[in-house]
């Protein structure tokens, strides 16, 4: 699904919300007032969907320590390229169709990761949390390489914060986020009404 801009390059932003592996990506352009979805998209971050690679911490786990620390970093460097290839592919796109990518947002968890290696992998809840920020963190450089402002957000802040720079109350933006999705049919999930939400908040922080 594409809305071609006409007469000179619009800014539009791009809104990830992201899971093990892959990442729901939503671009919109502006005006604020009545954004446009201009692309949605499944951005994979993985080579393939085998467990040891959608969940690379959980992997590790049955590693030696030593085994953990150089299969991660190998998984970190593949899912950062993979990333970089995939959003390189959206920014094209988005060119070629008349729009300036502004900048990246990115919806966060509530959860801090560890630098200890050997703590994340004794603690279940730690493992997930890690693999969250894992693939986060893949995205994140994949936007620095790219030269995109990064907005991240909390998801549970992003209504308040959506509803604050937006200059709507939380439900009437709620209103309008389903609105949106209806022309375009499904998939119109959480997962792309977050991610059009965060995509608004990059597009408001601009280039």
């Amino acid at each position: 699904m594409k809305n071609r801009a006409t007469g000179p390059a619009l800014f539009a932003a791009l809104g990830h919300r992201v899971h093990s592996g892959w990442a729901a990506m939503v671009a919109v352009a502006g005006p604020l007032a009545q954004p446009v979805i201009v692309d949605r998209r499944r951005i994979e971050l993985v080579e393939s969907q085998a467990r040891e690679y959608v969940q690379p911490y959980h992997a590790a786990a049955e590693l030696d320590l030593r085994e953990a620390e150089a299969f991660i970093k190998r998984c970190s460097a593949v899912s950062r390229s993979i990333a970089i290839r995939a959003l390189g592919a959206v920014i094209d796109c988005l060119r070629k169709d008349g729009y300036r990518v502004a900048g990246c947002g990115i919806l966060l968890s509530s959860g801090r990761a560890s630098a200890d290696l050997g703590g994340v992998l004794r603690s279940h809840a730690m493992i997930h949390t890690a693999e969250g920020h894992f693939f986060r963190e893949a995205l994140q450089d994949a936007c620095r390489h790219h030269g995109l402002a990064i907005t991240a957000v909390r998801e549970r802040e992003l209504q308040a914060r959506a509803a604050a720079e937006l200059g709507a109350p939380q439900e009437e933006l709620q209103r309008k986020v389903v609105e949106w999705g209806r022309p375009l049919g499904p998939p119109w999930t959480q997962d792309q009404k977050c991610a059009a939400l965060v995509a608004c908040l990059a597009l408001a922080a601009g280039p």
